[in-house]
């Protein structure tokens, strides 16, 4: 007994010297006695976040665990105490107290690691890391917009901006942020339920949701424009004047930042933003805050902290990333301050740090530099953010604006919608597709990182890793079998080339009517009467008229005398069973045939189909199942229009 009453008189006297403090964050040990289970995430998750979760086999951990209830319930009951928010993902919570005795008791609890402040009551010296400068207005009074080209938007005054990146290209093939969700966690968005330059997602209801984690409300509307200013550049959607990177998205919009005051406590905040956004299945996050000093210089951060493994903000955009979350985040605005450096949470390791250019390319000098403490390669790639077209805070018509915060948008926008065209990519793969596309790849540097990447060669490098294709000889035909994804804009071309040939020649062009998916394509080259052993083959896809480039090659070896062998019987064989990546259909036919095959999955729907003709012989049609998801699937053969078999796998 005595030795707690000297442990709780240290106690009193330490926070009575620390008594400037009145916000808090009490850690805890574990999560013991937890009422939620991993077995049962839908209490705590969307089916949404779920599905994300199961679509890149993610594991749901104890990390995703609520904080333990009765933990947050002896805090709140310890004395003078208000429960500012909970992190599940840091397992902490943030106080307000002034309550000595309080904060004694619970230091003394045993299941506290450790209680720390967070947050002064006063500013000592106010500082502020929103990172971008006052607008410059435009007058667009007589501004005129033609649209010459065939985009599908005339994008007005933020047609450099877009354009930089090829946007366009995704736009105009139909990627603009449909059916993904983006969060833009910032310091508040005044204004956007009214402003003409958000009437487009406000009308079409594509405004999810709201929180302010300052002042712990649903209304984000009354406070800092700066939120405001950077959805606009993702969001805007005013032809001829004014459109964003990605205007049919939809959004979430979380206040994390006070901007009368800078302490560590706005880190907690995004961490919980963050959770939010993950909770929701929430895809990107796009984020222009960042920390390196506070009003209290005791809460200061050292560039060796820059490490993506120090700061609150820094662990939190790491999580999230590993559950499966893409965050964009702007690099800083220090590049002409004592600082110099990016600022966190862009040095976190699994992110995409934003630097600022203008809309010809040049580095914008205020963009932090990099790399981070521990080596990245920071930035890792720029936008536009050096008088970057954004909404004017009170007409909502375009206005300029620099600052790595508006590079941040922009980039995400760009990153949206060229994971809408590949939701099989996972976020650590769009990120990669991203930098190795950008200007500068092959000499990455601390200014721009990899550069400022090309949406259509991210595309086109996205295209060739998800396709598979297979070409084998079998009595004397190739049989060629392409998987790619591909819509009625895009046609595939297959070229042939035999050894005494100076190039290759096209022999067919084929093409789907359907939606952009995965499509699967056959062709049989008959090669009877060719002596020469070898053939070369290549697939060209072409994108309307905006790009031409080769998936992949192959070269097939077969017998100068080959020659037919017909089987004795009929047969079909369906291997193997599980099937991991191709199902091979071996079809045996003593005479020529009509042949169809059909895949269903368990609800009935229909997700596989092709139909050809085939002479008499020995066929074998390979079908990437890796392509689909995790399930029990049906495959039916049909001869000559009837079922000749069906047959249950499983692709495990």
């Amino acid at each position: 007994m005595n030795k707690f009453l000297l442990f709780l008189f240290c106690i009193i006297i330490s926070i009575t010297s620390n008594a400037q403090f009145n916000r808090y964050v009490v850690k805890f040990k574990n999560k013991n006695t937890n009422p939620y289970s991993l077995n049962n995430p839908i209490q705590y998750l969307t089916q949404r976040a779920l599905d994300r979760r199961s679509r890149y086999n993610l594991s749901i951990d104890s990390i995703d665990l609520p904080v333990t209830p009765r933990y947050i319930d002896s805090i709140r009951l310890a004395g003078n105490v208000t429960i500012l928010n909970v992190s599940k993902w840091l397992n902490q919570v943030s106080i307000q107290t002034t309550d000595a005795l309080a904060l004694a008791k619970i230091n003394s609890f045993s299941f506290v690691s450790t209680t720390q402040p967070i947050a002064s009551r006063i500013a000592v010296t106010p500082v502020n890391k929103i990172l971008s400068t006052a607008l410059t207005d435009i007058d667009i009074s007589h501004f005129t917009s033609k649209q010459t080209t065939a985009d599908v938007y005339d994008y007005g005054l933020s047609n450099g901006q877009v354009k930089i990146h090829q946007g366009q290209f995704l736009h105009n093939h139909g990627f603009r942020g449909e059916g993904m969700q983006l969060a833009v966690i910032d310091a508040g968005f005044y204004h956007y339920n009214t402003l003409v330059t958000f009437d487009s997602i406000r009308s079409n209801n594509q405004i999810l949701g709201t929180w302010d984690f300052v002042a712990n409300e649903v209304s984000v509307s009354e406070d800092d424009s700066h939120g405001m200013h950077c959805l606009s550049t993702i969001a805007a959607n005013m032809p001829g004047v004014f459109v964003g990177t990605a205007p049919k998205t939809s959004f979430y919009l979380f206040r994390s930042e006070d901007v009368g005051s800078e302490y560590p406590i706005e880190e907690h905040n995004f961490a919980l933003a963050a959770e939010r956004a993950d909770s929701l299945g929430v895809d990107v996050c796009s984020t222009s805050l960042g920390y390196s000093t506070f009003d209290n210089p005791i809460f200061d951060y050292t560039y060796n902290d820059m490490n993506g493994n120090t700061t609150i903000s820094a662990r939190a955009a790491d999580i999230a990333a590993k559950k499966g979350m893409l965050l964009v985040l702007a690099a800083g605005n220090e590049g002409n301050n004592s600082w110099h450096y990016i600022i966190t949470p862009a040095d976190a390791d699994s992110v995409l740090a934003i630097a600022a250019v203008d809309t010809l390319g040049n580095v914008a000098s205020f963009s932090s530099y990099g790399p981070s403490s521990d080596g990245q390669i920071k930035p890792a790639v720029a936008a536009v953010g050096r008088n970057a077209v954004v909404a004017n805070s009170f007409t909502g018509f375009p206005s300029y604006g620099s600052g790595t915060s508006y590079a941040c948008p922009n980039m995400a926008g760009i990153t949206t919608c060229l994971w809408q065209a590949f939701p099989e990519a996972n976020n650590m793969q769009i990120i990669n597709a991203l930098e190795t596309s950008a200007s500068n790849f092959n000499t990455p540097n601390d200014r721009i990182g990899y550069g400022i990447p090309d949406a259509k060669k991210a595309f086109v490098q996205l295209q060739k890793y998800f396709s598979t294709n297979n070409a084998s000889f079998n009595q004397c035909k190739v049989l060629i079998d392409l998987s790619i994804k591909t819509d009625n804009t895009m046609s595939i071309g297959i070229e042939r080339k035999f050894p005494t040939d100076l190039d290759y020649s096209l022999i067919t062009t084929m093409q789907n009517n359907g939606d952009y998916s995965m499509h699967q394509f056959s062709y049989t080259d008959d090669l009877t009467g060719t002596n020469f052993g070898t053939v070369s083959y290549r697939y060209k896809m072409t994108i309307g008229s905006d790009t031409t480039f080769y998936i992949d090659s192959a070269v097939v070896n077969y017998s100068n005398n080959c020659t037919i062998i017909i089987p004795t019987n009929n047969s079909i064989s369906i291997t193997p069973n599980p099937v991991s990546n191709f199902l091979n259909i071996n079809i045996e036919r003593i005479s020529e045939s009509k042949i169809d095959i059909i895949i269903y999955n368990a609800a009935g729907q229909k997700v596989y189909a092709t139909n050809y003709t085939q002479e008499p012989g020995s066929t074998t049609k390979l079908i990437d199942m890796y392509t689909y998801g995790r399930a029990v699937y049906f495959v039916s053969v049909f001869i000559d229009g009837k079922k000749e078999i069906t047959k249950k796998i499983l692709r495990q």
